[in-house]
Formats: C-alpha cells, sequence, structure tokens
C-alpha cells in the first residue's frame, strides 16, 4: 500500500507529463520543478551525446519542442512510488511541425520512455531518462 508521499508525488509526476502533452509545461514549470532541479536525458538517437539541463535549460528545451512537436502524447505502461522517488515506463508519441531528419512535417514518431524522478517538497528534484526511440 502506497503512503501519501508516494501518491502525491506520483500524482505531481503524472501532472507535469500532462502539462507537457497539452502544452503547458513550460508555463507550470515552478509548479512540478525545484530550483535546483537536474534533468539527465541519456544518449539515445535524437540526443547521441545526451544532455544535462538545469531549469532554465528545460525551459528553453521546451519552447524549442513545441517549434519541432506539433502534439505529443505520453501513454503511461508502468509507475511506480517509493519514498521520494517515482519511476514511469511510457509510451510517447509526437507529431513534428516541421521535418525532422528523413521525416516530414506531420510524421509521427514514437519511443520508448523509462523516466526517474526524485522528490522534494512535492517538486521533482532530479529527472533520469532513458528514450528509447523507434527506428526512422
Amino acid at each position: 500500500m502506497m503512503t501519501t508521499t508516494e501518491e502525491t508525488n506520483l500524482a505531481i509526476v503524472r501532472a507535469y507529463l500532462d502539462a507537457i502533452q497539452t502544452g503547458k509545461a513550460a508555463e507550470a514549470f515552478s509548479q512540478f520543478f525545484a530550483e535546483d532541479v537536474r534533468q539527465i536525458e541519456l544518449p539515445n538517437h535524437l540526443n547521441p551525446n545526451g544532455q544535462e539541463s538545469d531549469l532554465a535549460s528545460l525551459r528553453k528545451r521546451s519552447e524549442q519542442g513545441s517549434k519541432v512537436l506539433r502534439q505529443q502524447r505520453y501513454e503511461i505502461v508502468s509507475e511506480l512510488a517509493q519514498d521520494n522517488r517515482v519511476a514511469v515506463e511510457a509510451l510517447w508519441t509526437g507529431v513534428l511541425a516541421i521535418p525532422l531528419g528523413t521525416l516530414a512535417a506531420g510524421a509521427e514518431m514514437e519511443a520508448h520512455f523509462a523516466m526517474f524522478f526524485e522528490m522534494r517538497d512535492e517538486k521533482i528534484v532530479l529527472q533520469r531518462n532513458y528514450d528509447c526511440f523507434e527506428a526512422w
């Protein structure tokens, strides 16, 4: 049985993913992230060197992403909360607003995401992403 803290943390992560897919994440960053947040994206097909971002970088990347993607969706496959940690496995689908590589605008991309969050005071302080994109 989950504790109240675990239920709250899981609800925050779900709300964060929902804000991303509805295009409202950048507006709500202060709701979800601690000021000292770090987001680590491990190397993947789209970002071969990986990347580490602070709050300012996350805002900038969110703005850039909104120009590249017409829409995106997260389908949560599984989720787990333990103390101040949350793990989410999700199927991500994005529709391109502009051409990307060999894909035309309007093309759909899919990826399997494993996301690990550490929480403090009902805010995300660390997010690690393992993103596995389907071939395109």
